[in-house]
């Protein structure tokens, strides 16, 4: 039976997850979940994961959740290059600690971002206030300049010479605000180099099929206008960041 993945190219993990199994020549059959259109709600999706969210892996009987498991599970499975979540004890802990870091750090506020600058407006027909939005663009600004004097220093990606799970996680969250039309690598020649080494690494077709989704955020409003986006996501949408 071939393995499933359960994917929203909008969503940053599920790109992580799609471009990696992609690389790693890994077979699987795209399920395709509409977060729009809150299929990760409906009774079928449940069945799957109560979890209610993406990325999800199914192989066979067994079920999987969280991207970073996920991620994890596919290089054990398939025998994936070492560089990508070394077996050195050391290289290894770097990934784990940038994995660590990233969920309340760079996912945090450039999900924010995304979602002030995308997401909200279409959904409420209004801007987000001003004072909300530069608030998030400085908190993530802060996170950026972290990512680059921590993680990144003078090294060609996070953990040395070559390219690890860490990267391909932080590219895909760093790329989500741009979608909206902030370039977060202006001003910033180290950030945008290492993002150019890692987009070569992925290789620039892939790299640009995983992302289009995302760097077509303007549409959304016309989206959920064609979907009907349901009243009660709607409004769990506008609670979310009140």
């Amino acid at each position: 039976m071939a393995l499933e993945l359960y994917l929203d190219l909008h969503s940053q993990p599920c790109r992580s997850v799609y471009i990696f199994a992609k690389l790693a020549n890994i077979p699987f059959e795209y399920k395709a979940v509409d977060l729009s259109a809150g299929e990760h709600f409906g009774e079928e999706f449940g069945k799957i994961s109560i979890l209610r969210k993406v990325p999800v892996l199914k192989d066979g009987s067994f079920i999987l959740t969280e991207s970073t498991a996920i991620l994890q599970y596919l290089v054990g499975k398939y025998s994936a290059p070492d560089h990508w979540y070394p077996a050195d004890l050391k290289k290894r802990a770097r990934v784990d600690e940038y994995l660590s870091w990233q969920h309340t750090n760079m996912r945090t506020h450039g999900s924010k971002v995304f979602w002030f600058r995308g997401v909200l407006p279409a959904v409420t027909g209004a801007p987000v206030p001003k004072e909300k939005l530069d608030s998030a663009v400085e908190d993530l600004n802060t996170t950026l300049k972290l990512f680059e004097e921590k993680f990144l220093q003078d090294r060609p990606f996070i953990i040395g010479e070559k390219i690890s799970l860490a990267d391909l996680v932080a590219i895909v969250e760093i790329m989500q605000p741009v979608g909206t039309g902030l370039d977060v690598f202006e001003g910033r020649p180290a950030l945008s180099a290492w993002k150019e080494r890692v987009k070569k690494e992925v290789g620039k077709e892939l790299f640009d099929e995983a992302h289009k989704t995302i760097m077509n955020v303007a549409s959304l409003p016309q989206t959920f206008e064609n979907k009907g986006l349901p009243e009660f996501l709607k409004i769990r949408l506008q609670k979310m960041f009140n």
